[in-house]
């Protein structure tokens, strides 16, 4: 057995509040641990959005008394709370203090979108700290020139084309503040796969090309985190006839991320970096002590149609084969999950975030 450091997932949406028929702070939160995950960061774009000081304490109360890990929230920028945001980030609340603001330069699943440069440049002006953008191609690179202009921490949220990345590569080789992730579908399918799925392939950015999923695996070097984007919708809405884009992960990320480090594409400690010690130094998030994950590396299985815990049910990655499996997390000092099963406990769970360090992971053998 491999012990690790409990995993960040830096890029979920729960679903909480309006949505909940797909996912909620309490099955999302499951799924999590489920995947090996003991903190996760949840984008903005739900029903209503959450965008004033209002909506974040009442997300914040929900997440007290629904989830089963540590969740940090986001604030999503509008059209008409750029004058806002600011005091938002200055909340002295621990409990309802944002991780960053997130931005929407393209249109996606939900409520937010900006189209107007000015909206965006007022946003990334006014955040003090990281603002993490959905910027596809051009909008990337202007994402890039804005906050190159004004001195603003850039997160490029699940960057998916070979031009991006290389963009990315080369703005962080000239010293530009700049963070980038990528997710477990891009590094793992293409456009070909998006076919085979039909309706269950949409997602945002959609699927790209071998070069560009091949481009991402080639700089995996300049990457500073892997987030799953667990994006979850039900069945009968993807199979409907505007399905909606979006792919569960929280379940699938650690096993495929395991899966290569066997095939030889990372080292266990690249892993570790891009899991943990990443999200942490990126969002600046405090330690949890006495917790961490076992895992087995060599058990071998095949992904199954369904997920154990998220709402949606399915998964884009059912019937691929993967060596590595989670056995047990332990999440200050509980178990949380064992060999399959979230165990309920009442380890209180937090929102905030505050400046943290980084430690290396550790290897046990059982006797």
């Amino acid at each position: 057995m491999i012990d690790l450091p409990g995993l960040i997932d830096v890029h979920v949406h729960l679903r909480t509040p309006g949505q909940t028929h797909k996912e909620d702070l309490s099955s999302g939160t499951r799924a999590a641990l489920a995947g090996g995950f003991t903190r996760v960061l949840d984008m903005p774009n739900t029903t209503p959005p959450i965008t004033d000081q209002a909506i974040l304490e009442d997300k914040a109360r929900l997440v007290r008394t629904m989830a089963h890990c540590d969740v940090g929230l986001f604030v999503g920028g509008s059209e008409d709370n750029a004058g806002i945001v600011d005091r938002l980030a200055r909340n002295p609340d621990p409990q309802s203090h944002p991780v960053g603001l997130k931005l929407y330069l393209d249109q996606t699943h939900g409520p937010l979108f900006l189209p107007r440069m000015d909206t965006a440049i007022a946003h990334m002006r006014a955040w003090p700290g990281v603002v993490a953008v959905h910027a596809e191609d051009w909008r990337l690179a202007a994402a890039i020139a804005i906050a190159r202009l004004y001195d603003c921490h850039l997160h490029c949220c699940h960057v998916s084309r070979k031009a991006e990345i290389e963009l990315i590569c080369r703005a962080k080789e000239q010293g530009a503040r700049i963070t980038c992730e990528v997710t477990p579908h891009h590094l793992f399918l293409t456009e070909a796969d998006a076919h085979a799925l039909g309706p269950l392939g949409t997602m945002k950015p959609s699927l790209g090309s071998a070069a560009d999923r091949d481009a991402l695996w080639a700089n995996l070097d300049v990457v500073d985190c892997v987030a799953s984007d667990h994006a979850p919708h039900t069945l009968e809405e993807k199979r409907g006839e505007s399905p909606p884009p979006g792919v569960p992960g929280l379940e699938t990320t650690l096993p495929l991320m395991l899966n290569a480090v066997y095939e030889g594409r990372l080292s266990l400690d690249r892993l570790v970096e891009l899991l943990y010690e990443g999200p942490r130094r990126v969002y600046g998030l405090p330690a949890q002590p006495d917790t961490h994950i076992e895992v087995d590396p060599d058990e071998h299985y095949v992904l199954g149609d369904a997920p154990l815990y998220t709402k949606c049910g399915w998964t884009p990655f059912s019937g691929m084969e993967v060596r590595g499996r989670l056995k047990r997390v332990v999440l200050r000092s509980k178990p949380v999950y064992v060999d399959g099963h979230v165990l309920m406990s009442d380890v209180p769970v937090r929102t905030h975030t505050v400046n943290g360090c980084t430690h290396p992971h550790r290897s046990r053998r059982e006797p």
